[in-house]
């Protein structure tokens, strides 16, 4: 009996992903536990095992094939004695698709030598079809293309190669450039609420610039930040922090420290972040339908910059751990995020984050939320500033500005202002850490 090997669920929230490396072929004999692909989220790159083992009768994705949807079969074994040529997909079980076409006249099956792919693209918002003498006929495949690609379905219709005119795979895909949808016109977004963002031709010759596709992180980063830009009340408060004790401890504790451990400004941040969150536990605090959630840990997510977008890897417990730990952690957790190798709990379930530009020189700036936490910090560089002391006089000193961006819906301005005050604290007098 076939076995099909399906995509994998690599993480809580996946909910597609791209296949992007066969480490077999078909004829390939795999045992349970052998590495057969690598499939690419959103944020990682991540090794597939068999679960079985048996004959590769059938490879139904091919390597690079981008929006494969959970639990999509990707490719099929045959058992120990099957012919693996005589071996197709096992059913799926699957809701009936929507019927395209009115009763009295159902759309033929497109012909094909090629396995029926069980697999969908990403989401996109199909062109209407129209009613009666309008409609355009059409098959699913050729109407994803058509919209992936800005087709206009109305400029082919009656011309496709299929049964009766209709409009299918190759058509689309051999459509010149003439056909494409009028200007200004692009599919819509899935939830409705985001315009369509694309360069009018009348303004930016198609020849003028290079178009580099989306990647799966740029997609998720966009609409992630999208939707919480859009949907979540955010405010700003900002705080200037003197610096001074802090680097005077750093140098000393680094001076103290063992050999190969060198504790950052950014490993002291994170430190005096999850020790205010536990000050104040109403800011380590979560929005949801159901109520707000308040978080028993201090889970301080990073963000790290990386080739093609951000991650944000966490420390978990920071509040319990030593800086030498944090240091340890941090800098795993980043180098393994920059080569796209982090496990979906390395970078999911935080409960605050900071976001440090400092080094580039920012002074200072305002993030935007990271749903579904309740705070963000950005945090800006260290700079020598003319302060006024308590006795009146001016003196030199190093001085960061953070903003604290909260979403309304959990922290209110008092609680938002007091994490502020004891995260200032715990900075400029870092021994009261230790208390």
């Amino acid at each position: 009996m076939a076995i099909n090997i399906t995509m994998p669920a690599l993480s809580p929230t996946m909910e597609e992903g791209t296949l992007a490396k066969w480490n077999v072929k078909p004829g390939d004999t795999v045992e349970a536990g052998d590495v057969i692909a690598e499939i690419e989220t959103d944020k990682a790159t991540m090794e597939v095992e068999a679960v079985d083992e048996g004959t590769v009768a059938q490879i139904l994705v091919d390597a690079g094939t981008e929006g494969v949807k959970v639990n999509a079969i990707i490719a099929v074994l045959a058992e120990d004695g099957e012919d693996a040529g005589s071996v197709s997909a096992a059913p799926a079980d699957a809701p009936a698709p929507a019927a395209e076409a009115p009763a009295a006249e159902a759309p033929k099956a497109e012909p094909t030598t090629e396995p029926a792919k069980q697999v969908a693209s990403t989401p996109v918002q199909m062109p209407a079809l129209g009613t009666g003498d309008d409609r355009i006929k059409a098959s699913p495949l050729a109407r994803r293309i058509a919209a992936l690609k800005g087709i206009d379905l109305n400029a082919l219709k009656g011309k496709g190669s299929g049964p009766h005119g209709r409009i299918v795979k190759k058509d689309v895909e051999n459509a010149q450039p003439g056909l494409s949808a009028p200007t200004g016109a692009a599919p819509a977004s899935p939830d409705g609420l985001i315009l369509p963002q694309i360069l009018d031709d009348r303004v930016y010759a198609p020849d003028s610039y290079r178009l580099e596709p989306l990647d799966g992180m740029r997609k998720t980063v966009a609409r992630r930040l999208t939707q919480s830009f859009m949907q979540v009340p955010h405010f700003p408060l900002n705080v200037d922090i003197a610096l001074d004790k802090l680097l005077a401890a750093r140098k000393g504790i680094n001076e103290a420290a063992p050999e190969g451990v060198k504790v950052s400004v950014n490993d002291l941040l994170i430190k005096a972040s999850a020790m205010a969150l536990m000050e104040e536990p109403d800011c380590n605090a979560s929005y949801s339908d159901n109520g707000i959630a308040y978080h028993n840990g201090a889970h301080i997510s990073v963000a790290v910059a990386i080739e093609g977008g951000l991650i944000t890897p966490v420390i978990r417990n920071a509040e319990t751990k030593g800086l030498a730990e944090i240091s340890a952690e941090m800098k795993d957790l980043a180098t393994r995020a920059r080569e796209r190798k982090l496990k979906p709990q390395e970078y999911m379930g935080g409960t605050f984050s900071i976001s440090n530009l400092g080094m580039f020189g920012i002074k200072s700036f305002a993030s935007i939320n990271n749903p579904p936490e309740g705070m963000i910090m950005s945090v800006g560089a260290g700079e020598k500033r003319a302060v006024v002391a308590e006795d009146g006089s001016i003196k030199a000193a190093t001085v960061m500005s953070v903003t604290l961006t909260c979403d309304h819906r959990v922290i209110g301005g008092a609680e938002g202002a007091r994490w502020l005050q004891a995260f200032k604290r715990f900075v400029e007098t870092p021994e009261s850490m230790l208390l």
